[in-house]
């Protein structure tokens, strides 16, 4: 094969033209370059495609990953129940209007966290307000007649009233009276008419007396019926605004600005989840080992690698014919709001019973994707192998994790240093 700089010097010379010395060396220098990165890319391509690779298909033990395999074992361990169900909310409460009224302001959203106490809801309190001043108007009137001030409780003896102490002068001054006429009757210094008449206004003043008794009783109690009407207007212009009753988050809002509500209508649905309420369902088989205050492990897919602590506080005493399972109940705190009711959760429970099982450390499990699994050592190479992950076991050594399906004891698994990626197939040395 001739080359380029050949097949031009053919060609100049068939033209009659005979190149340069200069011309023939600049044809030289860039034929050798190309050559030069023609033969480079070959020996990166080559390279790239054999790399880790000797002669004869062995492993170059410098091109492999270092690891640290562990043995996967069997151990005794607590046996631990598993369990799945949902998250609930610790609360849940439909908010609703207590006072008719067109609502003036809307203070949050769906999603916003609200406060014990903290105004979500207005509506108009214009007519609320004048029904209070209506009230307070009849209150006054009503101590006026007691003749008491504002602040004055109600009287307790009617006889301390005005209107009976005048109604009981009266009387007293008609007893005095027909005290009087009687001895002069009986003296003969009087008529019987004249007795008749003082023993008849003696009747009328104690009639007097007893009747200002009663209307000092009915005032009494038309106070007391004015008072509490007072305070339950005032009470509507306060149920104008619409508090939230706990602290929580609210789920749904269900009225517009303007909208015209009526006494008992929704506003907000409103839930507590700063505890939520983990309800699973057990195997009747395990009805015997499992106990009320008892440490419960919830796991949710939003969180794969995290456990959700709380307490067993509610035991179902029957049993579901339909699917064999009672229903147990757990109060899990939720300080940093991760947790949301409605979540599909996995229970771990502790148990008297005791039982042989395979565990592996838990650093050594990966997870993508709703997956789970390991890497087997395997003749210094990797292979991935998807594993059913059960109960987790504290130990001094760290979280051990029960492996149901997917590992036999006695087989090497690798543990990657920090920052080191595994892959199916991988090279790897100790």
């Amino acid at each position: 094969m001739r080359t380029g700089l050949a097949v031009q010097l053919e060609v100049a010379r068939m033209r009659g033209h005979i190149l340069s010395n200069n011309e023939v060396k600049y044809q030289r220098t860039r034929e050798t370059c190309s050559i030069f990165v023609f033969i480079l890319g070959v020996g990166i391509t080559l390279t790239g495609c054999s790399k880790g690779v000797s002669s004869g298909g062995r492993v170059d033990a410098s091109a492999t990953i270092r690891i640290q395999s562990v043995t996967v074992r069997e151990e005794i361990f607590p046996r631990r129940v598993e369990a799945v169900g949902s998250l609930l909310a610790l609360e849940e409460s439909t908010i609703s209007s207590q006072v008719e009224g067109p609502v003036t302001q809307i203070a949050v959203e769906v999603g916003d966290v609200v406060k014990e106490g903290q105004v979500m809801v207005s509506i108009d309190p214009t007519e609320l307000q004048y029904a209070v001043e209506t009230q307070r108007a009849a209150v006054r009137q009503v101590r006026a007649q007691l003749g008491i001030g504002p602040d004055d409780p109600p009287p307790s003896d009617p006889t301390k009233v005005a209107l009976v102490q005048r109604a009981a002068a009266d009387l007293f001054d008609a007893k005095q009276k027909f005290d009087r006429a009687q001895a002069l009757f009986e003296a003969q210094l009087i008529s019987p008419e004249d007795r008749d008449s003082a023993s008849a206004r003696y009747d009328n003043a104690r009639a007097s007396r007893d009747l200002a008794i009663q209307q000092v009783d009915q005032l009494v109690g038309q106070l007391q019926s004015s008072e509490a009407m007072r305070r339950l207007a005032e009470k509507k212009v306060a149920d104008a605004s619409i508090r939230a009753p706990f602290n929580g988050a609210v789920k749904e809002r269900k009225v517009n600005l303007g909208e015209y509500l009526k006494v008992q209508s929704p506003v907000m649905v409103l839930v507590r989840i700063d505890q939520l309420r983990a309800r699973l369902e057990v195997p009747e088989k395990w009805a015997g080992a499992v106990h009320a205050g008892a440490t419960v492990d919830i796991h949710v897919g939003a969180y794969p690698n995290e456990a959700f602590q709380g307490k067993l506080t509610r035991i179902n005493p029957t049993v579901n014919p339909d699917s064999r399972a009672f229903e147990v109940e757990a109060m899990i705190p939720n300080p940093e709001s991760k947790l949301k009711p409605g979540f599909f959760a996995q229970g771990s429970l502790p148990s008297d019973v005791e039982e042989k099982i395979v565990t592996i450390p838990q650093d050594a499990i990966k997870y993508v994707f709703g997956t789970y699994s390991v890497f087997v050592v395997n003749g210094g190479r990797l292979a991935e192998r998807t594993i059913k992950p059960g109960a987790q076991n504290q130990t001094p050594q760290g979280t051990r994790v029960e492996v149901i399906e997917g590992l036999r004891a006695g087989e090497r698994i690798a543990m990657a240093p920090a920052g080191t990626t595994l892959y199916d197939g991988a090279p790897v040395h100790e």
